[in-house]
């Protein structure tokens, strides 16, 4: 008896293993939430995406890998769950829907500027986290919404993934 497999049963196995362990890598407790309810499949691919991007000098106008700027950074992660975006802060902050508590995957809008007007935004990551684009000679970079900065200049939520 032949206790081989054909190319192609060895084939789709592999493929079987390799998809269960980068779906298994996405549950990890990055991906957890406080109200113990799972991510949607959109959700895990922004985050997964936006997490590629750590690292990614910043770059005004910036939208792929050779720089990014805030909004650049969450059209970019968007785009890959297949979700369009408008491309400014302001314009994603006007546009999309608003919520009143961020689950991961959501995106948080700031008003760092000299006026009230939006003008910074970060994928929300869980955990008191965000992932953002600071700015000039920085790079993409999680955050800590602890910090009083970001408290203070915290202008709203929205939720453009289901």
């Amino acid at each position: 008896m032949n206790h081989t497999l054909p190319c192609f049963a060895l084939c789709r196995l592999l493929m079987s293993c390799l998809l269960l362990s980068v779906l298994a890598g996405c549950a990890g407790p990055q991906l957890s939430t406080t109200d113990g309810k799972g991510l949607s499949m959109e959700r895990t691919l922004v985050l997964q995406q936006a997490r590629s991007a750590l690292g990614t000098p910043y770059r005004y106008g910036g939208s792929d890998a050779q720089g990014l700027d805030c909004s650049g950074l969450v059209q970019m992660a968007y785009l890959q769950a297949g979700i369009s975006l408008p491309r400014s802060s302001s314009d994603q902050y006007q546009q999309l829907p608003h919520i009143k508590s961020a689950r991961p995957g959501d995106l948080l809008f700031f008003a760092t500027g000299s006026g009230s007007s939006v003008s910074h935004v970060g994928i929300y990551m869980g955990n008191d986290t965000m992932i953002h684009a600071p700015g000039s000679g920085r790079t993409v970079t999680t955050t800590s919404l602890s910090n009083g900065y970001w408290q203070e200049h915290y202008v709203g939520a929205a939720a453009p993934a289901p």
